[in-house]
């Protein structure tokens, strides 16, 4: 899957990812880290590269998804120290889509 990190999202899930075959594209990588720049555009840019967006910030995207599903995927987590787990389930659920456009993904940190 071709996914699009926000600059908040975990570098050591992002590396994990990319171990596990997925194509991972971070905001700094796309020179646009450390901006402040709005969510809105964030999800913006990910529609213009055709690619999932991986987040943390949960409430944001999904107003963000409610508003408006015409993108190429939206995958909201929960914090998880986890980095491995936290890659690995992203990738198992992201595997039950052939096509994750418009679709809102949520991965849940295991409880204890």
């Amino acid at each position: 899957m071709r996914f699009y990190a926000d600059e908040n999202f975990p570098l050591r899930t992002v590396e994990e990812l990319r171990q596990l075959g997925h194509d991972v594209l971070t905001t700094l990588e796309d020179g646009r880290a450390n901006r402040a720049i709005p969510d809105e555009e964030v999800l913006r840019r990910a529609i213009e590269l055709s690619r999932v967006i991986l987040t943390l910030n949960r409430e944001d995207f999904k107003r963000l998804h409610k508003k408006d599903d015409k993108h190429a995927g939206i995958v909201i987590c929960t914090e998880d120290a986890d980095r491995f787990g936290q890659a690995f389930r992203i990738s198992e659920k992201i595997s039950e889509f052939e096509d994750a456009s418009g679709q809102l993904i949520h991965i849940y940190r295991p409880s204890k």
